[in-house]
């Protein structure tokens, strides 16, 4: 008797777990795993605030005043003020909180530096690896440019362009460090292309690298870029506000 005791249990616990086992009805749910934190929309608010300049260069950036704004407590900005002190855009001091970073012309000048570097060693790599597919969507990017009025889109389609290049040397680290240097300057970036001349000068010599990129002249295309940076660079020097 207590061998059918025990065999009745067994039986009822298999069938109490296929009971749950059995699948949920087929419906659309909303995948949560791919919704943004609050974190991650308020540093996305204001990442865009100090690249367009509406936060200057050493502002505060006020925990209290950005609560309030987004109606939620302070955890969420600080979390989002971490991810920006991350991209290098805020930094923070004792007793005075995060103040919007302040770049150097010496700084600044090293990172356009860098940037000449790294992009000329992605673009030689890039080039044997680039297919039709390539040079397509790079064409098509600069005429999205060329026919862009708004200077954030701008922006956002510079690198586009340069990550389009780049993605065929296959080296996502290298990619990766351009991308965190192109992050920094932005807001200068920004300036520089909303010059008379910054918009089409950027166009032509976008396209001329591309031209050089579709002939596999990799040298030709290494000295462009050279030049396009540091030309960016220099204008950028003689506009700048404190100049």
């Amino acid at each position: 008797m207590h061998w059918v005791g025990k065999s009745f249990r067994i039986r009822y616990l298999y069938c109490l777990l296929l009971e749950f086992t059995v699948p949920l009805p087929s419906f659309k749910a909303t995948d949560l795993g791919a919704t943004p934190s609050m974190s991650e929309i308020i540093a996305k608010h204001l990442r865009e605030a100090i690249i367009s300049g509406q936060l200057a260069e050493g502002e505060p950036v006020r925990q209290d005043e950005v609560a309030q704004a987004f109606n939620v407590s302070k955890i969420p900005v600080r979390e989002a003020l971490k991810r920006l002190e991350a991209e290098g855009l805020v930094d923070f001091h004792r007793n005075r909180g995060a103040l919007v970073t302040r770049i150097s012309e010496p700084e600044l000048a090293q990172m356009f530096e860098v940037r000449v570097l790294l992009e000329v060693k992605a673009i030689r790599l890039a080039i044997p690896n680039m297919t039709d597919q390539h040079f397509a969507r790079a064409e098509a990017i600069c005429a999205e440019f060329v026919g862009e009025d708004d200077v954030g889109r701008w922006a956002d389609l510079n690198w586009a362009l340069h990550a389009c290049l780049y993605e065929p040397a296959r080296r996502p680290y290298l990619v990766g460090l351009i991308r965190s240097i192109h992050d920094k300057v932005e807001r200068y970036l920004r300036m520089q292309m909303s010059l008379s001349a910054g918009k089409l000068r950027a166009d032509h010599e976008h396209r001329d690298i591309v031209a050089a990129c579709r002939a596999r002249d990799v040298e030709l295309a290494a000295r462009l870029i050279e030049e396009h940076i540091n030309g960016v660079c220099q204008s950028l020097y003689e506009h700048l506000p404190h100049n």
